[in-house]
């Protein structure tokens, strides 16, 4: 085949075919055409491996069959056996090179003759087809003629159809261009080298090699030139017609589909992702963030991909149907989320509650009986009924928190359309890739969202939640606004929504990585909802100050008086003390929800108090924080604020919120516990109290590398991935196929990636994130108890243990804030590095490798408490290594 190095290849998967070619561009039919295949079929024989069916992995331009090497080799797994045939097409690879400008029709045509050459046309097994590029098109036009056969598709960055009213990407068309056509793609390696660019982390110098082989002269290069100028791009191009005969085949077969995308490809754009979700609706999909063209160069696809067909065609149930049929349900009767909304429509109490800046003058700018707001509520279902919204479609609410935002979420859920809820709080960067990744049909927001909208590329039809001058209008691309659908007249004849229907679309805070689309059904929510009343006793009559505002839209829903207070929602921590107060006085609160961050602000500023907003906060009976652990002895400065007040700090997650409940009583009797030896496994860790009323939870053993296992106990003291069972627990990940398989390993259970533990008193101790811990020579270790010691010390912040070094034989390092903040980052001084020192070994056993300060954490941006830990490991490891140190 070729002298140069092939990395990954087997060189028993190298064979040569002879076909009769049938292709119309031949000039002689039936000549003989030599192919060129990477088979795994001789590995399966040799190992005694009969396979489940057949993977036909088709390439794309300007690649060939090297690329699907992982999967060739993940087919002799002998628990799931894929024979394997990665091709490479005609003048391609190392593929005869005809000499002949073959066309999509002939290309389609080329490989049912070498299929039928194969046998794979009467194979007994399934041909499950698996393309990249442009042999997306052409593998799918293989599989509308072979239906027989044909029982499943996977592709990764191709098109099966492109709008003739969008440019094709800039690349293509600079390809396309006369004067650098053939200087590009055939005369020179401009095209290729543009290709193999496509990656990230870039190719090894060994990887390049083996794509370039193929290709060393301009003569082995023709067909690069071929398959760029063969883009249908108009519609008189001479493969148009059959272009738009197999995307419309496509759209009408339903096949089951794996879609894997990298999301950074500038060539296969979202756009072509899209278009494949509408033809394919019924497809499982999987965005790669940051992933580039070469899909399968930039992560592991072979090992999902055998993970689908196993799914698939393996002898036990899919285990998504396994999921469903085991996971907790709702006792009783499905009660509406908005039915207590619907039951006080007659209401003249306030509902909603909009507070002023600070600088207006009047605490309240605005509000909202329940009379008001149910009669909102059905003029906006209404009037986006009548510019087409339809039960499914997804919208995009980028709207602040207050009765705007509640009026337009409680209109969607009314209509049956899906609330995307992703909030300010992710960032820019964060919020565009969450709304390009839930794709919603319509985007309803404020100017300044509008604005951002337009320059980052939102996806969505707009509606602005005011009336704009009509320069404005244009401008921004608007079709509709909110004045106009309250116009229109209440509609009883909408239909409910099915409870088993998409609800909602949530997102993580991302603080593990990029943020994740959370799918909730119009069931989940009402679990959610009774979860979070039955828990905490939240009903009618209650006063309720969100300050984390997606909080405020549980209120109507539960029949509580909502308000959230003056800050900014992106940072949690700019609430104060004063804000707090003032809202808390606006509806008489008895109930409050914080984050951390904005605990830690409102004691800071508790001085500015007056006497009556003392007052005001004294009334207070219930509060919630949630998002990250809170140490005792601020709870115990918030209680001094809040007498009258129980203090919760429930655990869940945007998965399943809540999962348990604590109050500071009971964690106060958790630390005498895990001081003395008379509850078995009370200790090493944050106690996050016991499950809220109708969840289940447990661990999966750590094993002795830090992976989790599959047996689920409540042994007290034993570590492990906690896991919960609940009836609000999420229905899915959004389109990450995936990390959704991934996390119902345990079918009917969430796999949260959270690690810890439960005592004999039937509480949980959380010991940090799987993704988190140290794997050591001396075994597996787990942060969160050592972190709590480094916080003990005086002049010590938030504490990060992380481990630097390669796994197993990692050791901790404890990066810490100061009070005050250190002036610059680096290592700690002698004397807090031995008090840090001193506390984590006494209270932990662990010894620490170093102490390093530095000014300020990194942190989520919704909760400002979630310290990117995999950040900081890194950092550790370059600041201990002697590299210049920065802040991370």
């Amino acid at each position: 085949m070729t002298e140069v190095p092939l990395p990954g290849v087997d060189p028993a998967w190298s064979r040569t075919v002879t076909v009769a070619s049938t292709a119309p561009v031949e000039p002689v039919p039936g000549r003989r055409r030599r192919w060129h295949v990477l088979d795994n079929a001789a590995s399966l024989e040799a190992a005694g491996l009969t396979p489940r069916g057949t993977v036909l992995a088709v390439h794309g331009n300007p690649t060939w069959s090297y690329l699907w090497r992982d999967v060739l080799a993940a087919g002799t797994d002998p628990a799931n056996p894929w024979r394997v045939v990665a091709v490479d097409q005609l003048d391609m690879g190392f593929s005869e090179r005809t000499g002949l400008f073959r066309r999509l029709d002939d290309r389609v045509r080329d490989l049912g003759d070498l299929t039928a050459e194969l046998g794979l046309d009467a194979s007994d097994g399934p041909v499950v087809t698996l393309a990249h590029d442009w042999g997306g098109l052409v593998s799918s036009g293989w599989a509308l003629e072979h239906p027989d056969v044909h029982r499943a598709t996977v592709l990764t960055n191709t098109a099966v159809h492109h709008d003739d009213a969008e440019q094709i990407p800039a690349s293509l068309r600079l390809a396309l261009a006369p004067a650098a056509h053939g200087l590009l793609t055939e005369r020179t390696t401009s095209f290729l080298d543009v290709a193999l660019a496509l990656a990230d982390p870039s190719l090894s110098r060994e990887v390049r090699a083996a794509y370039r082989a193929p290709y060393a002269t301009h003569a082995r290069r023709e067909a690069i030139r071929h398959f760029v100028a063969d883009i249908p791009v108009a519609p008189d191009h001479p493969s148009h017609a059959r272009y738009e005969q197999i995307a419309a085949g496509v759209a009408a077969r339903e096949v089951p589909a794996l879609l894997l995308w990298g999301i950074g490809d500038p060539v296969f754009q979202e756009r072509y992702l899209q278009d494949l979700v509408r033809r394919m609706p019924h497809a499982d999909v999987h965005r790669y963030e940051g992933a580039l063209h070469l899909l399968p160069e930039d992560r592991d696809v072979a090992t999902p991909v055998m993970a689908w067909l196993a799914d698939r065609f393996g002898p036990a149930p899919r285990r998504r149907e396994l999921h469903v049929q085991r996971r907790a349900t709702s006792r009783g009767e499905h009660v509406p989320f908005p039915a207590e909304l619907d039951a006080r429509r007659a209401d003249p109490g306030v509902a909603v509650v909009d507070m002023a800046p600070a600088s207006a003058g009047a605490p309240v700018r605005a509000s909202l009986s329940w009379a008001e707001l149910a009669d909102r509520v059905d003029r906006l279902a209404a009037g986006l009924s009548g510019i087409g919204v339809r039960p499914g479609d997804r919208v995009s609410l980028m709207v602040p928190p207050g009765s705007d935002l509640t009026a337009l979420l409680y209109a969607c859920l009314r209509l049956g359309a899906v609330v995307v809820v992703a909030d300010s709080g992710l960032g820019p960067k964060g919020l565009t890739r969450a709304l390009r990744g839930a794709a919603p049909a319509w985007l309803v927001g404020i100017r300044r969202a509008l604005v951002a909208g337009r320059a980052l590329g939102w996806p969505g039809t707009r509606i602005s939640l005011e009336a704009l001058d009509p320069v404005s209008r244009r401008a921004l691309g608007v079709a509709h606004d909110v004045p106009g659908l309250l116009a229109s007249a209440p509609r009883p004849d909408l239909p409910a929504p099915d409870p088993d229907a998409d609800a909602a679309v949530l997102f993580t805070s991302g603080s593990t990585g990029p943020a994740k689309g959370v799918v909730y059904t119009h069931r989940q929510l009402s679990a959610m909802r009774d979860a979070v009343r039955g828990t905490y006793g939240l009903s009618a009559g209650t006063g309720l100050v969100a300050g984390f505002a997606p909080f405020a839209l549980l209120g109507p829903a539960m029949g509580t008086t909502s308000v959230t207070p003056d800050m900014d929602v992106t940072a949690p921590k700019t609430l104060t003390a004063r804000a707090l107060a003032d809202a808390a006085a606006a509806i008489g609160a008895t109930a409050v929800f914080l984050s951390p961050a904005a605990i830690a602000n409102v004691l800071a500023t508790r001085h500015e108090l007056d006497e009556g907003q003392r007052r005001a906060l004294e009334l207070v009976e219930l509060v919630l924080s949630a998002g990250a652990p809170l140490p005792e002895p601020l709870l115990a400065e918030l209680q001094e604020l809040v007498p009258a007040a129980t203090l919760h700090t429930p655990y869940g997650m945007t998965e399943g919120l809540p999962l348990t409940d604590v109050t500071l009583g009971t964690i106060r009797e958790a630390a005498r516990d895990s001081a003395g030896s008379a509850v078995a496994g009370a200790g090493n860790g944050v106690c996050v109290g016991t499950a809220v009323h109708g969840a289940e939870l447990g661990v999966t053993a750590l094993r002795p590398d830090g992976t989790a296992g599959d047996e689920i106990t409540t042994e007290p003291g034993v570590t492990g991935e906690i896991v919960a069972r609940a009836p609000h627990v999420k229905d899915r990940y959004d389109r990450l196929w995936y990390t959704e398989h991934l996390s119902t390993q345990l079918p009917g259970w969430h796999r949260t990636g959270d690690v810890g533990h439960v005592d004999a008193a039937g509480r949980l101790w959380v010991e940090g994130r799987l993704a988190h811990i140290l794997v050591a020579a001396g075994g597996v270790l787990t942060p969160v108890a050592a972190e709590h010691a480094a916080q003990t010390v005086p002049g010590v912040g938030r504490a990060a243990v992380v481990g630097v070094g390669p796994a197993g034989t990692q050791v901790p390092v404890a990066v810490v804030e100061t009070v005050p903040p250190a002036r610059r980052p680096g290592p700690a001084g002698p004397a807090l590095s031995g008090a840090v020192r001193a506390a984590v070994r006494e209270a932990t056993g662990l010894d620490l490798a170093a102490v390093l300060v530095l000014p300020e954490h990194p942190t989520d941006i919704r909760h400002n408490s979630k310290i990117d830990r995999a950040l900081l490991a890194g950092w550790a490891d370059n600041a201990l290594a002697g590299g210049r140190i920065r802040n991370p």
